[in-house]
């Protein structure tokens, strides 16, 4: 009787047990799922102890960072301010402080904050581009600086680009990434004076405004003056101005050790036009601000240079008031021609020239030069006269060849008489041109001639007799048998000297018969 209780409390305990361990088992469960109070060992029997802890080792989760904010628990860093340290721009090439100023947004706090910035527009100075900003508290915000120098490509630009990368963590050690592209604003630099009106930079500058050349045009083997204006357009005097035609650069010996061959004047360009009569290089002296002087070189023309339009340079290599050297290269353009050489003239003597009657003119146009020339018109004219056959049209001239042209003139009066004879061509640069020569020749005095034996009205020629009308005849006929003179009469002029006539037979008849 006395063992059948004790059976009951025996299966009452071991149920007990079991309920136990189950609700154990329970609670083990809900911490994995929520954060609560660690579960000591000491709180459990041993047993249920090492199934928990065993349990506890086997089921933790692995930690995973992740930079996507929730809604609350982490911490959120932004940027509030980013520019440079006193000013509100920057210039291109210069070196400035890039002021951030971070806040923590988040609801937790921000740890070991570092901020690293990418080379790009702007350059990281003195520490590789990274900062250790530290801790910032939740609503907290702080204030770091970072070296920057501004590239010199920012010429031109508005704006500044610049990438900063910043990593922290939570107070569990979670880590955290955030990317923030900065733009800082860009101003051209601009020098101000007591006035704060911008000014130029203080240099000196030697400018050619104009050149002309002793001889035009220029063909080869031509010498010529070349003459120059020179205005020093710069804001400071030019001192020891060297000028170089051809180029080259002179040293500048502010303050050097002075040394041989100090100017370099001899690797110019001098296959077109080269230098007679003295160097290509000149010493102008000084040349004080907006003053205008003339240079002069002697050149001359290559005589192998095709016709063609040809540079020219020419330097100039000076100091300024403090010593500095400068050298202004220069180029300007010389036109070479290579023009028909003519002889125009007569090709036999046209005397003698006569006053209002008709005289040839033999006109010829010869090729002296050494190449063909294709020449146009030729013409010949006289302010004095008529000319018929006065233009005709040339063409192509061998070197040697020639062309003539008869033409025929009618002076009005005698005395001198020019002739402008005239041949046209176009040039090598397509422009027409003409050649002239005048010529002159004496036009002698017309022959008078009269129109009547004494009279000059009757139209027939002096000395001649005029043909005897019948009744002169029968009277001339009368006269013989008379024995009287029977000559012809007389058609001299009065006073005019009487020549022995030759003697004329006059027939004679029978005499009267008895």
């Amino acid at each position: 009787m006395n063992q059948r209780p004790n059976r009951y409390l025996g299966i009452f305990l071991g149920f007990a047990l079991l309920i136990g361990l189950l609700s154990q088992a329970a609670a083990a469960s809900a911490r994995q799922t929520r954060p609560g109070p660690a579960l000591l060992a000491t709180d459990l029997p041993t047993e249920v102890a090492t199934a928990t802890a065993t349990e506890a080792a086997t089921n933790t989760p692995t930690k995973t960072p992740t930079n996507t904010p929730n809604a609350a628990g982490r911490p959120q860093l932004v940027v509030k301010h980013a520019e440079p340290a006193g000013s509100t721009s920057i210039q291109y090439g210069q070196d400035f402080d890039l002021s951030v100023t971070l806040k923590n947004s988040g609801e937790t706090k921000a740890y070991n904050i570092q901020a690293v910035f990418t080379p790009g527009d702007l350059i990281p100075r003195t520490n590789g581009g990274v900062v250790d900003a530290g801790d910032i508290a939740a609503g907290g915000d702080k204030t770091f600086k970072q070296p920057m120098t501004a590239e010199d490509t920012l010429w031109g630009q508005q704006f500044a680009a610049s990438v900063m990368t910043l990593t922290y963590e939570d107070a569990a050690g979670n880590p955290y990434t955030d990317t923030f592209n900065l733009s800082i604003p860009v101003t051209a630099p601009v020098s101000y004076s007591s006035s704060a009106t911008p000014t130029a930079i203080s240099r000196p500058q030697l400018v050619i405004t104009d050149y002309t050349t002793s001889v035009t045009p220029l063909e080869p083997g031509v010498q010529f003056t070349l003459q120059l204006t020179v205005t020093n357009s710069g804001t400071a005097a030019a001192r020891q101005v060297v000028m170089i035609a051809g180029g080259g650069s002179a040293s500048s010996g502010g303050g050097e050790t002075p040394v041989p061959g100090g100017i370099s004047g001899g690797s110019g360009s001098f296959s077109t036009f080269a230098p007679v009569e003295g160097s290509n290089v000149q010493s102008l002296g000084d040349v004080p601000q907006a003053t205008e002087i003339q240079a002069s070189q002697n050149l001359i023309v290559n005589v192998a240079v095709s016709p063609g339009a040809y540079a020219f340079p020419i330097s100039f290599s000076y100091v300024d008031d403090k010593g500095s050297p400068y050298t202004d290269d220069q180029v300007i353009t010389l036109l070479v021609y290579n023009l028909p050489y003519l002889d125009i003239s007569f090709y036999r003597d046209p005397n003698p020239i006569v006053a209002g009657q008709p005289n040839q003119l033999p006109l010829q146009v010869v090729n002296l030069g050494k190449t063909l020339v294709v020449l146009g018109n030729m013409r010949v004219t006289t302010a004095n006269g008529a000319i018929e056959n006065g233009q005709a049209l040339v063409g192509s001239l061998d070197a040697g060849g020639y062309f003539t042209l008869d033409s025929t003139l009618i002076p009005e009066a005698p005395g001198t008489l020019e002739l402008t004879v005239s041949v046209d061509y176009t040039d090598d640069f397509n422009e027409p041109r003409t050649i002239i020569q005048v010529l002159t020749v004496e036009v002698q005095e017309g022959f008078i001639e009269p129109v009547g034996p004494g009279t000059g009205t009757d139209g027939e020629v002096p000395g001649e007799p005029a043909p005897e009308t019948l009744w002169q005849r029968v009277r001339r006929l009368i006269a013989g048998l008379l024995g009287l003179d029977s000559a012809p009469e007389s058609t001299l002029p009065e006073g005019a000297p009487v020549e022995d006539a030759p003697p004329v037979s006059v027939p004679v008849g029978p005499g009267p018969k008895g």
